[in-house]
């Protein structure tokens, strides 16, 4: 990828639904509308959505809950503007902004789907064929600890399976669990019951990531209650066979569970610091970590985004240093925050270490935003906004297999409200946009 794409991309204002703006001769990008979403939370929009798009073989699939609160499918040939879009016989207390839509395709080219869950019984199906969006009826999985189900998340395996993560258990007292699915027997198995152990005391909230040779990182902080003030610290382990041993990043094994007393801290944060759970972390062609968040230093009262990433001399974080405005961060439920949960992508560029973050914060107007960095090992922050239109609460997640296979961005895109400890808005459904760049 070239720097001086991304900085083309930087400086594109409002676009109509399936228009394309020409950045000179080498960079376009394209917002194309899929339909109209449920508005009245982030639920939609949530960071931690594994995907709300992912591509495969050329079709990219998305997913949203609308107005009724029913599950919507919906897929693309890559680039084009038109959408084949299916209401699925589905329904969650879209409500609840825990309750996310999560979905992937295996190597086959099933759609599978998890929705509607914040301590609830699994609720999952695949398509009937491959590239079909017509659902299965719901199934279980493995039948293991399948009644306290949060924060399902996919993931595709090099090969073509997948793996599938959630919290077994509440805040602040639940444990990691783990399942893989294998095409030849189109089956899951449990691989993890507990790989990250709260020992009843605390939990772990993760982000995860694969990386193009296979290898899965996970990191997470801890919390020691539902209050999100709790949350401190940040850790790290990786699987080099899919999950079923671990270590930390100096090669040495995990012997599981993974606990507070055995885990490797890629940086010590304390709590009340402002610290969110729930980002997004990134690992590069080489294998490289890169985890995106956002605290408040001890010398200040403003919370800035922070890069933790792992270099030759061990962990570094880059405090990126743009943000004026001071907010606290207490209390249980979905909170209405000034700022969303970055997403992080890094590359190389000359051989230079260059990575961005997309964000979304009140102090900018509540756009989709994007801090870019040439060269890590110095602190220039090149900070723009991707289009001109106001988002509300909206917070971004993109095509993870899209960009690891063709460094092509394609952002969800929703402007929706969130109120406060999990509250409800009372307005119109928004449009469900998919905001794509490409070189």
């Amino acid at each position: 990828m070239k720097l001086s794409h991304l900085k083309s991309l930087f400086f594109i204002g409002t676009m109509l639904c399936g228009t394309m703006v020409t950045m000179g001769q080498s960079a376009k990008v394209t917002t194309s509308t899929i339909g109209l979403g449920w508005a009245n939370n982030s639920v939609n929009t949530v960071v931690f959505r594994k995907n709300s798009l992912v591509t495969f073989k050329g079709e990219q699939y998305a997913a949203y809950y609308n107005n009724d609160q029913a599950l919507v499918l919906a897929k693309r040939k890559s680039g084009s503007a038109k959408w084949q879009v299916v209401t699925t016989q589905y329904k969650a207390d879209a409500a609840d902004a825990h309750k996310d839509i999560s979905i992937m395709v295996d190597g086959s080219g099933y759609l599978h789907v998890a929705w509607g869950h914040h301590n609830q019984a699994l609720n999952y199906a695949k398509s009937i064929k491959p590239g079909s969006l017509i659902l299965s009826a719901q199934q279980s999985m493995t039948g293991v600890n399948e009644n306290k189900v949060s924060y399902p998340e996919f993931y595709r395996l090099p090969g073509g399976d997948l793996l599938f993560v959630y919290r077994d258990g509440g805040s602040g007292n639940g444990n990691l669990m783990m399942n893989r699915y294998s095409m030849a027997s189109q089956k899951w198995v449990n691989i993890q019951q507990n790989l990250i152990d709260g020992e009843g005391k605390r939990n772990a909230y993760w982000q995860m990531c694969i990386d193009k040779k296979g290898t899965i990182h996970i990191s997470w902080v801890w919390r020691e209650s539902p209050d999100v003030a709790s949350n401190h610290d940040m850790c790290y382990a990786r699987s080099n066979d899919g999950g079923l041993t671990w270590e930390k990043s100096t090669g040495e094994k995990y012997t599981l569970p993974i606990n507070a007393a055995n885990a490797e801290y890629a940086c010590k944060i304390p709590q009340h610091s402002e610290l969110i759970n729930q980002t997004s972390m990134f690992a590069d062609d080489k294998g490289n970590p890169f985890i995106a968040t956002y605290w408040r230093d001890s010398s200040t009262i403003i919370p800035q985004y922070h890069i933790v990433f792992k270099t030759a001399d061990g962990w570094r974080s880059a405090n990126l240093g743009f943000r004026k405005t001071a907010f606290s961060l207490g209390g249980v439920g979905t909170k209405r925050i000034p700022i969303s949960r970055p997403q992080i992508i890094a590359w190389n560029h000359d051989g230079k270490q260059s990575a961005a973050i997309i964000f979304r914060d009140a102090e900018r107007g509540d756009k989709v935003s994007v801090a870019v960095n040439s060269d890590l090992k110095t602190a220039n922050w090149l900070v723009s906004d991707l289009i001109a239109t106001f988002v509300g609460n909206w917070e971004p997640t993109y095509d993870t297999e899209l960009w690891k296979d063709k460094k092509v961005l394609n952002l969800f895109v929703q402007q929706v409200t969130q109120v406060d400890g999990e509250g409800k808005a009372s307005i119109a459904p928004t449009e469900v946009q998919v905001l794509e760049w490409k070189p």
